[in-house]
């Protein structure tokens, strides 16, 4: 699997203050501040949004699909995650919205809700089969799985080998639209809405996928303008949607836990740096009687996606009046096996870009230098040498990105250190 990524998370160098908040919030470490602009190490970066999240100035925006490229293909498929619905107000049924896509341009919807109740379903029968190591850790949220090949390769074992389900929505959206169309696939265009920068990025390099089968990817906050004035005029569709409240459920933080009937030991949490807890935990072996761990790098879930509209709390409140009155599930597996389109086709493999290079004596003479150059440094992780923390600055330096002398607290100390010996030697010349 390539280490390298192609990333949705783009720096507007002209917007760019040189501050330093978005380099404390990284999870990887991956921005620094050089010349008093922000850089981004793509091999770093799992596109968990943090920095755009952070950012006053906005300078870190995401780069997804125009909408215009429903114009580049003969049929299109639209895919709207399980959170879309809850971005709009006064909504009672999930018809509305499926309708207003296609009343918008598109020629088919296919809810990545109806989706994500076969993988619930797939999740249970993988689990029950014990070949997944315990706890089992979701992969559906790609900076999370990121995360997790980048910063706990002991954990990679842990993960589901069970496509996300916008892969799965895409894969049979695409060849039922084939079949019944007689279109070749290369002419059909899966468009996902995007609550997100890690799905955008997911898109231009799946994880766990070899290729994946969808085309494009559109901010939510892109096409919400658009929608809402076909949401007004669009006659309602009866039966247009297709999905129950285990599928919506996907949608908020603990919805795909609670999907797994009769698994009781779970754990979900939702934000980065709970995640990250998280992971440090099971990594030390904490939760040895956990069964399923959902992690959702955005708060509150897929509503808290920084390319949603709403607000997460009130989307959540939005969701669960949605739900309310929908079956608990409408879509299940047609056989008693996991059907291979839902399983991973490319393995999972440790990226050790956070580790120092060379060979193993090489990498353990670095990181005893490390440790004596951060012992040199004054240890307040102030964040103005244009790293995240004073051992970050060590490691630079190894690498040869850095110098000491960035230390800003050493140079005011030696400055002052210089006056104080200015001034003696002037006292002293003094009669």
């Amino acid at each position: 699997m390539n280490n390298e990524f192609i990333h949705s998370v783009t720096l507007d160098r002209d917007k760019c203050m040189g501050c330093i908040n978005c380099i404390k919030r990284c999870p990887t470490q991956a921005i620094r501040v050089r010349e008093g602009k922000a850089v981004i190490n793509p091999l770093r970066c799992i596109d968990c949004a943090e920095c755009i999240r952070i950012c006053p100035h906005h300078a870190k925006t995401a780069s997804a699909d125009p909408l215009e490229v429903l114009h580049n293909y003969e049929y299109t498929i639209a895919l709207p995650p399980p959170s879309f619905y809850a971005q709009f107000n006064n909504l009672e049924d999930p018809d509305q919205v499926v309708s207003a896509l296609l009343e918008l341009g598109f020629d088919e919807v296919f809810e990545v809700a109806r989706a994500a109740e076969l993988v619930s379903e797939a999740t249970r029968r993988l689990l029950q089969t014990g070949q997944v190591p315990r706890p089992a850790i979701s992969s559906a949220c790609p900076a999370v799985v990121r995360l997790i090949r980048v910063r706990y390769p002991d954990l990679i074992d842990h993960v589901l080998p069970l496509a996300p389900p916008i892969e799965v929505a895409a894969r049979i959206a695409k060849k039922k639209a084939a079949e019944t169309t007689g279109l070749a696939p290369e002419k059909i265009g899966c468009i996902f809405l995007s609550p997100c920068p890690a799905k955008i990025s997911y898109v231009r390099s799946p994880i766990g996928v070899q290729r994946c089968a969808v085309d494009a990817a559109v901010a939510i906050k892109e096409i919400y303008p658009p929608l809402l004035s076909a949401l007004k005029k669009a006659p309602v569709r009866e039966g247009a949607s297709n999905t129950g409240r285990i599928g919506l459920g996907w949608g908020e933080s603990g919805g795909e836990s609670s999907g797994l009937v009769m698994v009781d030991d779970y754990l979900a949490a939702d934000g980065i740096e709970n995640v990250i807890r998280v992971l440090e935990d099971l990594e030390d072996e904490k939760y040895r009687e956990l069964e399923f761990v959902e992690l959702d790098a955005c708060a509150g879930g897929c509503v808290g996606g920084v390319l949603q509209v709403e607000n997460p709390y009130i989307a959540r409140a939005k969701m669960k009046k949605l739900r309310r009155y929908l079956p608990v599930s409408r879509n299940h597996l047609s056989s008693t096996s996991i059907p291979p389109a839902m399983l991973w086709d490319a393995d999972l493999e440790y990226a050790p870009v956070l580790e120092l290079s060379g060979t193993r004596s090489e990498r353990f003479e670095k990181y005893n230098q490390l440790r004596e150059i951060q012992k040199s440094l004054p240890g307040l992780d102030c964040g103005s040498c244009g790293a995240p923390s004073c051992e970050a600055l060590a490691e630079d330096v190894v690498r040869g990105q850095a110098s000491v002398d960035d230390c800003t607290v050493l140079m005011r100390r030696r400055m002052e250190a210089v006056l104080r010996a200015l001034n003696l030697n002037g006292e002293e010349k003094m009669p």
